[in-house]
């Protein structure tokens, strides 16, 4: 336990009165870390700490890196900015050596202010030096770590600035076809006769990457670390992140597969309103970035760039086949590959994909929405939050809704925000019959489904929300689908081989689990997956536990 004797000969305390410090030292926690450990991770809850003995730094993470912000020793200090402006701890703090720490409550470091107004000055004092020194340490880090040169109705270009962009990695995107980006573009990369080309923050350059390619410039995860895993997570969205968090925190070698980005469908969404506990909203791939720091550091592996080709199992363990013939294996499979969206049949849709019509929000593109008229099909909340997001940007936007009404569809509190914003209109009982342009959109005919009248109007960017299907053709036939292919599970399984009854999220083949909206019957929402993906982790070790009891017989 903290003493008054502990503290007594820290500046910070000494100049207290001894009543205010012997009730500080009563309260506060008294914690002892080993060379290496973690107190504070970046984005937790704060708290104000002491340094009683041994050596801390101070860490931040810029994209996949971590740069050296501080080092702390006895009598130093640290917590005070963030519980000054209300926010959550913006660095991670870890022992260098064996160290002992004094924590003191939110609520003790409030009342140490204001019964001490010598405190509350010296404390002032040092929010204002480090304030100071994180400017000059942010002026001094290079923020964007890859700038992509390509025209914005370059297919390849899209699919790269996509890719950064769900990846949470700072870019800087010019535009050759953009009089206010040609003088900026590097000489060296002028004269390239093949574009998009990307300069990483190191200097090399890379000339029509892949995402793959681009992903292992970027230092990204792309390949297997070890040949077997416990468990093996398919898919990257709110319920494989899920479940990557609690297979790592309960100590399963856990791996997880996404094809593109962390966050899936989820992580597209420009604010999630009603996910419990964020009163403000959060952004989808804000939530997703979270999910997968916290992910890593309970020791998941992250693949990105890869598809899973084949399944296939022996009854106690799966092997499964990445593109590019590496292999894998599992003793448990949990399948959380969601939906993709579903394609717009219009005539001139899929010649014009990536030049003006794009699935899901884009976020990427909102720059380019910049005093545009920008239109977009859909009447559920996937539409309704990219509406507001690209009202931000855009001169005009325009929500094509096929139904009668939003009210069915779409989430109230999302409606009376639509109704908020001057330059969004809602036309129900309408859909888009044709898509115009060579290039690139610059036209779309739509169709009034009371009337039968059609009209023709100009149009920069047709963004598409109609719904989504699973895409499970791949899995193996053993693994049983609904008539829509979503896969079933539990009770819903009519074929069984095993004595025991499958587990609520089983597929139909033992030790392949399903969560998420790749489920069937799954409630389609960001909560109900997440509680999937730790769910699942249950029942896995149910099943483990099964195994290995029959490997002891």
């Amino acid at each position: 336990m903290i003493t008054v004797a502990d503290i007594a000969d820290i500046p910070l305390y000494a100049a207290m009165p001894e009543r205010l410090r012997a009730r500080l030292a009563a309260r506060a926690a008294d914690i002892v870390v080993d060379p290496g450990e973690w107190i504070v991770h970046e984005g937790s809850a704060v708290h104000f700490w002491t340094v009683l003995d041994g050596q801390i730094e101070a860490v931040k993470r810029y994209g996949g890196d971590m740069a050296f912000v501080a080092t702390f020793e006895r009598g130093d200090y640290f917590g005070e900015v963030p519980l000054m402006l209300g926010t959550e701890a913006y660095v991670g703090i870890r022992a260098v050596t064996a160290a002992r720490l004094m924590r003191t409550d939110p609520g003790d470091f409030h009342f140490m202010l204001t019964a001490s107004p010598e405190t509350s000055a010296e404390i002032a004092q040092t929010i204002a030096r480090r304030v100071n020194l994180r400017r000059d340490a942010y002026l001094a880090t290079n923020a964007t770590q890859a700038a992509i040169v390509g025209d914005r109705y370059d297919l390849a270009c899209h699919g790269l600035r996509d890719f950064l962009a769900r990846n949470q990695i700072a870019y800087e995107w010019l535009d050759p076809s953009d009089p206010g980006d040609a003088n900026c573009i590097p000489a060296a990369v002028r004269d390239a006769t093949r574009f998009p080309v990307v300069i990483l923050a190191d200097g090399r350059r890379l000339e029509v990457p892949t995402q793959r390619e681009l992903a292992e410039g970027l230092g990204l995860q792309t390949k297997p670390g070890s040949g077997t895993y416990d468990v093996a997570i398919i898919g990257g969205g709110p319920a494989g992140l899920a479940a990557a968090v609690y297979g790592g925190s309960e100590g399963l070698r856990t791996i997880m597969i996404e094809r593109e980005a962390p966050g899936g469908q989820a992580g597209t969404s420009s604010r999630i309103e009603n996910y419990l506990g964020f009163p403000a909203g959060v952004a989808g791939d804000d939530l997703a970035n979270r999910a997968l720091l916290q992910a890593k550091r309970f020791g998941t592996e992250i693949l990105v760039t890869r598809d899973v080709c084949s399944i296939a199992s022996d009854g106690s363990e799966h092997t499964i086949e990445l593109d590019g013939a590496d292999r894998m294996h599992a003793r448990a499979v949990v399948i959380a590959t969601g939906v993709t969206w579903r394609k717009l049949e219009t005539h001139g849709a899929a010649e014009l994909f990536g030049r003006g019509v794009y699935y899901g929000a884009a976020r990427s593109e909102a720059l380019g929405t910049r005093d545009k008229d920008v239109f977009l099909i859909g009447g559920g909340n996937s539409a309704g939050q990219a509406a507001m997001f690209f009202s931000s940007y855009a001169r005009s936007v325009t929500l094509l809704v096929r139904g009668s009404s939003l009210a069915k569809s779409m989430s109230y509190y999302l409606i009376q925000q639509l109704g908020t914003k001057h330059n969004i209109a809602v036309e129900t009982n309408t859909t888009v019959v044709d898509v115009g342009g060579r290039a690139f959109l610059d036209s779309i005919v739509t169709r009034d489904e009371t009337t039968g009248a059609t009209q023709q109007r100009k149009a920069d960017d047709l963004f598409v929300f109609i719904g989504a299907d699973a895409a499970t053709e791949w899995l193996p036939a053993a693994l049983e689908r609904d008539p829509r292919g979503y896969l079933r599970t539990g009770r819903d399984i009519e074929r069984w081989a095993l004595d025991r009854p499958p587990f609520l999220l089983e597929t139909s083949v033992p030790g392949i689990f399903a969560a998420g909206d790749v489920r069937s019957e799954s409630v389609k929402r960001v909560a109900s997956s997440v509680g999937e993906g730790s769910m699942v982790i249950a029942f896995i070790h149910q099943h483990l536990a099964a195994l290995d009891a029959v490997g002891a017989t």
